[in-house]
């Protein structure tokens, strides 16, 4: 039926760097629709402040505080997801971060924390959980793994930051890769490139919004539900057939850059 193409009542879901930003939109959204929401982050206090914020109104969110950054910590986010759920029904690794440096001047740590976490934690989180994703999918209902990548890796941004951009198409190219051998078990994986959203990590976005603005096609920054929009359409049923795709959310910046 249509109209449940989009609902996600019965399912899990486990979101990384899930307290704030654009993983708290994707997890306010996932609620809305039914699901069960698991939030990871480092920091514990916030990641616990924003589940019961998340858990206001009859919904379940739930704070798994856990350093994701290593393989290490990905099997530890695992193992505590783990201990309190059988299958996983949809990942999405939201996690990241980004460095700004000039060229001359970019240094060994700016890359490796950026790409460590960017990149390789997607993997080995994945790779950690694909057990659980395995036992929640089927042929009919597939499980779902969401990378967000980020415009910057579509097409290039004038901010010196070079890991950043890097680690970001690398995802994108990784995501294309990991959906070609995971949809051999009924798990299908896709990403999503925002724009520019309010966010800790986009603080332009976040205090200049008005003129950022100016500078999109659409007139103005994505709101909340532009992400959750987007995030429920790939975890839903609506997106079962897009398989290895980036959804592009920018309100048209990344053509406006030619």
């Amino acid at each position: 039926m249509t109209t449940d193409l989009f609902t996600l009542k019965g399912r899990t879901a486990l979101i990384t760097g899930g307290s704030r930003g654009i993983g708290r939109m994707i997890a306010a959204g996932f609620i809305a629709q039914g699901a069960k929401v698991y939030i990871s982050a480092r920091k514990a206090e916030v990641c616990e402040k924003t589940a019961a914020e998340l858990s206001k109104g009859g919904g379940v969110c739930v704070a798994l505080p856990v350093d994701a950054s290593t393989v290490e910590g990905a099997h530890a986010l695992a193992k505590a997801y783990a201990a309190r759920e059988s299958k996983l029904d949809i990942l999405v690794n939201n996690a990241g971060a980004a460095w700004l440096e000039k060229f001359d001047k970019f240094p060994e740590k700016g890359w490796d924390k950026v790409v460590d976490l960017n990149l390789k934690t997607p993997f080995f989180l994945t790779q950690a959980l694909a057990g659980l994703l395995r036992a929640a999918a089927t042929k009919a209902r597939p499980a779902k793994v969401i990378n967000i990548a980020s415009i910057d890796g579509v097409s290039v941004n004038s901010q010196e930051t070079y890991s950043y951009a890097a680690s970001k198409a690398g995802l994108i190219h990784l995501t294309r890769r990991m959906a070609l051998r995971l949809i051999e078990d009924h798990i299908v994986v896709s990403a999503i490139a925002p724009g520019a959203f309010s966010s800790d990590m986009n603080t332009e976005a976040r205090d200049h919004g008005e003129e950022v603005a100016k500078h999109i096609p659409a007139k103005r920054i994505g709101s909340d539900e532009d992400m959750a929009g987007a995030a429920i359409y790939l975890a839903s049923r609506a997106g079962d057939y897009v398989v290895g795709a980036t959804l592009v959310v920018d309100g048209g910046v990344s053509h406006a850059r030619g």
